[in-house]
């Protein structure tokens, strides 16, 4: 079901915001065009404006641009190559905060759902292990995105730090939308953290989140053909009067 039907009762901001809601998908095929500087700060003053614990504004970003990005696509790729090794496994280190134990249930059918979805966008059948092993690397090469983010939190905010840069990515996500531009926020790219950290020359204390890579969309790239769904809200609230 959609996230939101965009009512014309609802106030101008409200339905403004359900429409960048509703609309923002993860772009996974990227037109090779660069996105302005200014564009780019904008995003980024606009998502600055999260909420954070104590506002400690845990969030940096190191934010690429030409011959930046395909510097590190190209060396991020041959890692993940070198990591995934010649049985095509999913590239991993030891993400800087666990990945989740497990996925089972409701939450197994979502992931389900959207790989298989993923998968059949893009042509790749059931049970066609290397066929999604292609399209897993395609996070490694950022999608052919111009641009891509690395946020980073600090170790001694632990797990909290990494929440308010949840909340600090999807607004990075929304802000984007706003300007005409798409982004896919990448758990995999922290799954490589020791690569990233050293790569960007991080210090040992600011800890990797995750990625977003953004730019414009391909419209005509077959995995942008798809759309998640969300559940209804009785499945999320419970309302105690």
């Amino acid at each position: 079901m959609p996230v939101l039907r965009v009512k014309d009762d609802l106030p101008a901001d409200a339905q403004a915001f359900a429409r960048l809601v509703r609309d923002r998908h993860s772009c996974r095929g990227f037109r090779p065009d660069p996105a302005p500087r200014a564009t780019i700060e904008t995003m980024l003053a606009i998502a600055q404006g999260a909420a954070s614990w104590c506002n400690s504004q845990p969030w940096q970003a190191i934010v690429t641009e030409g011959d930046a990005t395909e510097r590190f696509r190209e060396a991020l790729y041959a890692h993940a190559i070198r990591m995934a090794g010649p049985d095509g496994g999913t590239p991993a280190e030891a993400p800087d905060f666990a990945f989740p134990a497990r996925y089972a249930g409701v939450y197994k059918a979502r992931q389900r759902a959207t790989g298989w979805a993923l998968y059949e966008s893009v042509g790749v059948a059931h049970g066609d292990r290397k066929g999604s092993a292609r399209q897993m690397l395609e996070n490694f090469r950022l999608f052919g995105a111009p641009h891509v983010m690395i946020i980073t939190t600090e170790a001694d905010l632990g797990v909290y730090g990494a929440i308010d840069c949840g909340a600090y990515v999807g607004h990075v996500l929304l802000a984007a939308q706003s300007l005409g531009l798409a982004a896919i926020a990448q758990a995999a790219l922290a799954s490589v953290s020791g690569f990233v950290r050293d790569y960007f020359a991080l210090p040992a204390e600011r800890k990797v989140v995750c990625g977003v890579s953004f730019g414009y969309a391909d419209p005509s790239h077959p995995a942008n053909g798809f759309r998640t769904t969300r559940a209804a809200l009785d499945q999320a609230v419970r309302y105690e009067a």
